[in-house]
């Protein structure tokens, strides 16, 4: 279990020094942006969606390790897919960081998503790792005001 989350934190520490899909993405027809208040974490998602699909996914911000490393395994992960399956991605991502799930919850069908497992232990960190999964539904939904963790 020690070796797998050595995995799970190099695999954050990989997305937060070098994240991902971390720029504007010019032609985006759908942005939101979103703010954690208790970390300071910030992120504007940038979404080009083309027949109910995600055709291109970027982000900018700033914030701790957890948040950043979030948004960028989040974009990889969401990139090509159609909003139900970004939704079904959201659900379970979220049922696993806030251990709804329970200790039985089977994080294997999230691929890389799965180093957020160890999260639900710390409980202030769910909302670094949730942001820009919110932030993303915004973005999908169109909404125009700010999500915030509060």
């Amino acid at each position: 279990m020690s070796d797998l989350r050595d995995l799970y934190q190099e695999v954050i520490l990989d997305h937060n020094k070098a994240p991902r899909n971390f720029h504007r993405l010019e032609g985006a027809n759908r942005t939101a942006e979103g703010h954690n208040p208790l970390c300071g974490d910030q992120v504007r998602v940038y979404v080009l969606l083309a027949d109910d699909r995600i055709g291109n996914i970027a982000f900018q911000g700033s914030g701790c390790a957890i948040s950043k490393a979030s948004a960028s395994l989040m974009t990889a992960s969401v990139k090509g897919k159609t909003r139900a399956e970004a939704e079904a991605l959201f659900h379970a991502f979220h049922k696993m960081v806030t251990g709804e799930g329970g200790a039985a919850f089977d994080a294997g069908g999230l691929g890389k998503l799965a180093a957020f497992s160890g999260v639900r232990e710390f409980p202030i960190r769910v909302k670094c790792a949730t942001l820009p999964w919110h932030t993303l539904r915004a973005a999908l939904e169109g909404r125009q005001e700010p999500v915030s963790t509060e």
